[in-house]
């Protein structure tokens, strides 16, 4: 399903393209996340669309986090993004444990959409919805119109359950450059949504922001954990009480390896900070 309004093309411009600063990324298990927030990171966004300037932000919790670990090829891909932020509260728990580096709250998918749509709004920035099944993202915009009045939709696109042909592919890179969106925000789930925006680098014009799950959180066809759940790094246990037979293994799995090797670089970093000492005591 596909629905494209009528937007003024975003040309790139001839004149040099500025620099776009964006946050700090550190290794955490040979992933380079981004230590951010949403204030930060809505500003680069924000900044980077108005310059008309490709990038790629993704969000990454536990789950993805060990995705990309466990896949070479996705792994080299979701490192050369502009942005991976922390989705998942374990994920700024174990950057604050081994970085320091002060992150006061995750930055999380569901959330940052709704600010990101607000900003658009209120800067005028076109957005670009491809995702999800036809009737969550017809629900999408719905939902997202009445809620930010002035945000303007360049189009929405739901892409079939399938590998797209060449032909495919080019067609929905020409729709989504000729739209005049600024941001697209992909809601394809994680590793898809990844190896897409990988895979279209180079040819896609909006910044893309790769949300997850947020669609059908925000179309209203599946709930979101209680806040005091997310606020303790248990959204996990909700979903897993809501499809136990489709996610015990992936959690049982992906948990345990994430803790594994959190506590082993805990106590790399705790020895190398003891040999440190005692060779400056030396």
């Amino acid at each position: 399903m596909t629905s494209i309004a009528t937007q003024p093309p975003r040309t790139h411009a001839s004149r040099p393209a500025p620099q776009i600063a964006w946050p700090a990324k550190y290794d955490l298990f040979g992933v380079r996340v981004t230590a951010s927030n949403y204030d930060q990171i809505i500003e680069v966004v924000a900044r980077t669309a108005e310059e008309r300037l490709p990038a790629i932000v993704s969000l990454h919790a536990v789950h993805a986090i060990i995705e990309s670990i466990r896949d070479p090829d996705l792994l080299a891909k979701v490192n050369r993004f502009d942005a991976v932020l922390p989705d998942g509260q374990p994920v700024r728990w174990a950057l604050n444990s081994l970085h320091s580096v002060g992150l006061r709250e995750r930055v999380y998918g569901p959330e940052l959409m709704l600010r990101l749509c607000q900003r658009a709004a209120d800067d005028g920035i076109p957005i670009y919805l491809y995702g999800s099944m036809p009737e969550v993202i017809n629900s999408l915009q719905d939902k997202l119109v009445s809620k930010f009045p002035k945000l303007q939709i360049a189009g929405v696109e739901s892409p079939p359950f399938r590998a797209l042909s060449p032909a495919e592919d080019d067609a929905v890179v020409r729709r989504i450059n000729a739209s005049g969106a600024g941001i697209l925000l992909i809601g394809l789930g994680c590793p898809k949504q990844d190896h897409f925006a990988a895979e279209h680098a180079d040819r896609i014009h909006p910044v893309q922001v790769c949300v997850g799950a947020a669609f059908d959180f925000h179309a209203g066809t599946k709930p979101m954990a209680p806040a005091w759940m997310q606020r303790h790094g248990l959204e996990w246990v909700y979903r897993l009480t809501r499809e136990p037979r489709r996610l015990w293994r992936r959690y049982l799995h992906t948990n345990s390896i994430f803790l594994a090797k959190w506590m082993a670089a805990a106590v790399a970093r705790r020895k190398g900070n003891t040999d440190r000492g005692d060779c400056n005591r030396n």
